[in-house]
């Protein structure tokens, strides 16, 4: 973990970076309470195909939303956990936001927690939540990453939980992620690395308590991938960065980007139950999670075969959003097509503008890091 001014800077850096990403996109960030201004400015009826704020976390505890994931089990319950600093807590939050319950997890650290999953145990049918310990800003200054994995809880009440901790490290040694996501259909693990030239790596299928398991790479990830998350079905996944969503069919097979809503901090992203909108969140107190719809041609390109599997997917109702809050003005998530010279939707411009910004971050943060052993 950083030093209290090696992470100040860590943070200043990035929010230089992206502030200078988005003027070369066209995009502005907000200011005051970090929020986007437009979040709150929209009037009137939703129009079908709009994306919109499903709600706002009102529990103050939880300041630094880093994780999300649609409970595989309790209808309208999402959980979520902190950045690092916060202890290994998470949190289950109902429909309008309220806290439902806060889950402490028996002997687990929380160096960097970064991200977390929901899925099913295909044994029991009963459903399963993993948290990733895997954030490392200096790309291995840990000789190993951690996940939880703990049995979802079948009563909604603060209670303190069993983990089981598994151990990672990567075939290509350390690196920085923030992404975790599990298939569906497989249960197997993945990991997906924070960086300008990032990868997804896949857990072995059997996973050891005793031993360190071993990552190993089996595509690229775009520029900065802050979270990933399988659809509900196993047929695709997404990747979120700060600045747009990526929907794959496999690792290196790109389907199509997604418009994302600006936020303060884009964290975390996961798929509705019925796997047709996606849900994403930002850090910071009262922060909101948006629901954005996958454009029709995005969910035809990603469904599977007719098979029995798809059969067996039965679709839950739209999620309704707090009717305190008022819907968003902006136009509904559009698919993109791939332009020569951009990475997961950033153009090289903006791209290089952020090397140069991160290459005087590095400097400054080894020296800090130097001056403060």
């Amino acid at each position: 973990m950083l030093s209290k001014p090696g992470e100040v800077l860590v943070r200043a850096f990035a929010v230089v970076g992206l502030t200078a990403a988005m003027a070369f996109t066209g995009q502005s960030a907000s200011a005051g309470d970090g929020r986007a201004a437009w979040a709150d400015a929209g009037q009137g009826t939703r129009a079908d195909g709009e994306e919109r704020i499903l709600f706002r976390f009102k529990d103050s505890r939880i300041s630094e939303s880093s994780g999300l994931a649609v409970s595989p089990t309790h209808e309208d319950v999402y959980y979520t956990h902190n950045d690092s600093g916060a202890g290994p807590v998470f949190y289950a939050v109902g429909p309008k936001g309220q806290t439902r319950a806060a889950f402490t997890l028996r002997g687990a650290e929380a160096r960097d927690w970064e991200g977390m999953a929901a899925s099913v145990d295909q044994k029991t049918g009963r459903g399963v939540l993993w948290f990733a310990d895997i954030g490392d800003n200096f790309d291995g200054a840990w000789p190993d990453i951690s996940v939880y994995k703990v049995a979802e809880p079948t009563v909604l009440s603060d209670a303190v939980v069993s983990a089981v901790r598994y151990r990672f490290r990567y075939e290509d040694g350390g690196h920085n992620a923030e992404g975790i996501m599990v298939n569906p259909r497989t249960g197997r693990l993945y990991i997906v690395t924070k960086q300008f030239a990032g990868a997804v790596y896949e857990a072995p299928k059997r996973l050891r308590a005793d031993r360190v398991n071993v990552l190993r790479k089996v595509g690229p990830a775009p520029l900065m991938a802050t979270d990933a998350a399988y659809a509900p079905d196993g047929s695709s996944f997404v990747i979120r960065t700060y600045f747009s969503a990526t929907v794959y069919r496999a690792p290196g097979e790109q389907i199509s980007r997604v418009t994302m809503p600006q936020l303060e901090q884009a964290e975390s992203i996961a798929y509705t139950r019925d796997g047709r909108y996606l849900l994403t969140g930002s850090e910071g107190k009262r922060s909101p999670v948006y629901q954005v719809p996958l454009p029709e041609e995005v969910l035809r390109e990603a469904a599977p075969e007719p098979t029995t599997a798809l059969r067996r997917a039965a679709p839950t109702p739209d999620p309704t959003p707090d009717p305190e809050l008022a819907p968003t003005p902006v136009a509904g998530a559009k698919a993109e097509q791939d332009d020569a010279g951009e990475d997961a939707g950033v153009p090289t411009s903006a791209v290089l503008l952020w090397l140069a910004i991160a290459a005087g971050a590095t400097g400054t943060i080894t020296l800090i890091a130097r001056n403060t052993r």
